[in-house]
């Protein structure tokens, strides 16, 4: 194998890598979201679980951060507890943020 290909797999690998990383962290930090969600709709254990899983699963309906945003928006303005995008997405980031740190810690 030459030193081309051999360069040309570790890049590939790395990108594979790199790619699933990025997953999780982005499913990381959508359960994160939805906690947080959960908890500002005053569900908690099993309940709050749950819902933090739907969030993490709204994410699969389109590309982006659209929807899942959409959906805790909806959810939290159902519910009385309004809260304007920009800290929503502000919020996000914070999440994902934390996701890192925590991916890094090995958590």
């Amino acid at each position: 194998m030459t030193t081309f290909n051999e360069r040309e797999d570790a890049f590939e690998k790395q990108f594979a890598l790199d790619e699933e990383l990025r997953f999780k962290a982005t499913a990381r930090r959508n359960k994160l979201l939805g906690l947080w969600a959960a908890e500002r709709l005053g569900k908690s254990g099993a309940d709050a679980e749950a819902y933090a899983k739907s969030i993490v699963l709204a994410d699969f309906h389109e590309p982006g951060d659209a929807d899942v945003l959409r959906q805790v928006h909806q959810d939290l303005g159902a519910a009385g507890q309004s809260i304007d995008e920009a800290s929503l997405k502000v919020k996000l980031s914070q999440m994902m943020a934390r996701a890192v740190e925590e991916i890094k810690a090995g958590q």
